[in-house]
């Protein structure tokens, strides 16, 4: 009988990985529709003494529609 070989680190972060790609790709609750309705980037750079400073801003409007309120 042959001995089990271990994991090598690249495989192992590999699962990892594809664990949380699956979950963040899945859908969380699909008996709900969102629509966005604004996505919006204001961006400006700033010199600072530290040197120069990239300030960012991001509002996103949704709505979330629950199945039994669609019709």
């Amino acid at each position: 009988m042959q001995a089990p070989t271990r994991k090598t680190i690249m495989r192992s972060l590999g699962e990892f990985v594809g664990h949380i790609w699956h979950a963040a790709a899945k859908d969380p609750d699909p008996d709900t529709q969102q629509t966005v309705l604004r996505h919006e980037v204001e961006e400006s750079e700033q010199d600072t003494p530290q040197g120069k400073v990239t300030l960012r801003r991001t509002t996103i409007e949704e709505i979330e529609i629950p199945r039994d309120a669609r019709g």
